[in-house]
């Protein structure tokens, strides 16, 4: 027998009872978004391969082990999947001279990818939802962002989050303190792993994020980026956390919180639970002020965040979040060749009319039939037989009533239905409070 074929290792299936959780998750994403004025973009899987080792950074862990890079066979480009969704956001407003009269709000969502070892809620295919705001420099933005998720949060219910945050300050800045933390380390060097002594003269403030539990007392005592801050600096970072405590939300600061991606600067923040173990962010972002150039447009101010949708659908899960499987709202049940043949009219039409239906298919008695209708979670049944042929006309049948009582049933004729239908339906929701 022929083997069969499965999915690659660490890009998973979604099947529809989780699929059902995902698309809650995303319509509720999207009025969130449309609340704040954000407007969606949508760019390629596939990008050049330059884009993101310029953007990323070359000795970044995502340019350097975890990108899916290949060359095309066609014209020898050199691409890669996406790893993180800025680079492209930022690509596609350059491209597309979407600067030129405005700033922008944008999102995005859709699947990265990373060669990385899976995990729980950490996976070779995921999925982010990403926010940008490009052109804005006060420190507004950043609030806002950061206010953005504690709505998204309380609107889902979710729980056990806190915020954290620091500043990188500018690339002058960093680059003072990048020189005295190298020195600083160096004359540690018999305390430094592997991980760190590779680091060192290439991403040195990556070292300062590391979980080695050997190193955790060299690091804290380690020269501190936010003693190397320039007024301005502290101004900006001043009102991101002037704005937080106006709108009552909790923070900590934490010195040694980096990020993973070279573009970063100014404010950085992460959302952390503990409640999914070691994968604990379920959302990160910052400014990025020098992308934009870096990516060959005119200097201009950026700022965005990206929430993984794995980790925060789990969290959704642990804090109560559950599926709400779609049921229609009638389902059409027959029998016999001229009965079928009216269900399918009767079924169109209704459709054109805004009603959601499932047309029985697979033949079967009346009695198996009705099983399927009352499993499939519609409020009303629909039967076509030969009478009703015969009548021109549906026999329609409650399946739920708001006292759990029996259905009753009545014949409507078919140029009626759709009023009887709506009346029907109506009044069921008015009976359980839903209008």
């Amino acid at each position: 027998m022929t083997q069969a074929i499965k999915a690659v290792r660490g890009m998973n299936d979604i099947l529809p009872d989780e699929a059902d959780l995902w698309e809650q998750f995303e319509d509720a994403a999207r009025d969130w978004l449309r609340a704040y004025g954000y407007r969606p973009i949508r760019m390629p899987l596939v990008e050049p391969t330059p884009l993101f080792s310029r953007a990323i950074g070359e000795v970044t862990d995502i340019v350097e082990k975890e990108m899916y890079s290949f060359e095309d066979a066609l014209n020898g480009e050199n691409l890669t999947l996406r790893p993180e969704g800025t680079a492209s956001c930022v690509r596609a407003v350059l491209e597309h001279n979407l600067l030129y009269n405005a700033p922008q709000r944008l999102y995005y969502s859709g699947p990265m990818f990373r060669h990385e070892r899976p995990q729980k809620g950490r996976y070779r295919q995921f999925h982010q939802i990403g926010v940008e705001a490009l052109g804005f420099a006060g420190p507004d933005i950043d609030a806002e962002h950061i206010m953005m998720c504690q709505r998204l949060w309380d609107d889902l219910g979710i729980e056990d989050v806190r915020l954290e945050l620091n500043s990188l300050g500018s690339p002058d800045e960093r680059g003072r303190h990048r020189a005295a933390l190298i020195a600083y380390l160096e004359g540690h060097a018999d305390q430094l792993d592997d991980d760190a002594r590779r680091r060192l003269h290439s991403n040195p403030l990556r070292i300062l994020d590391t979980k080695n539990p050997l190193m955790q007392s060299l690091i804290e005592a380690a020269p501190r980026l936010d003693e190397y801050l320039g007024e301005q600096t502290l101004a900006h970072f001043d009102g991101v956390k002037a704005y937080l405590k106006d709108a009552g939300i909790p923070f900590r600061l934490n010195h040694r919180l980096v990020r993973g991606l070279d573009y970063y600067n100014l404010t950085v923040f992460e959302w952390t639970t503990d409640r999914l173990g070691a994968q604990g962010t379920i959302c990160a972002g910052g400014r990025y002020d020098g992308l934009v150039a870096q990516l060959g447009g005119k200097p201009s101010p950026a700022c965005g965040f990206a929430i993984g949708m794995e980790r925060l659908l789990l969290l959704w899960q642990e804090c109560g979040g559950q599926t709400e499987r779609p049921a229609p709202d009638l389902y059409v049940v027959h029998q016999g060749e001229a009965a079928q043949r009216l269900a399918f009219r009767v079924a169109e039409s209704l459709r054109g009319n805004g009603f959601a239906l499932t047309l029985h298919c697979g033949g079967g008695s009346f009695k198996s039939q009705m099983k399927k209708a009352d499993a499939s979670g519609a409020q009303a049944a629909l039967i076509i037989g030969d009478d009703e042929v015969q009548a021109n006309a549906v026999t329609l049948k409650l399946l739920r009533t708001a006292d759990g009582q029996p259905g009753e049933q009545r014949r409507v004729g078919i140029d009626l239905l759709g009023e009887e239908i709506a009346r029907t339906l109506y009044d069921l929701e008015d009976d359980d409070g839903g209008l």
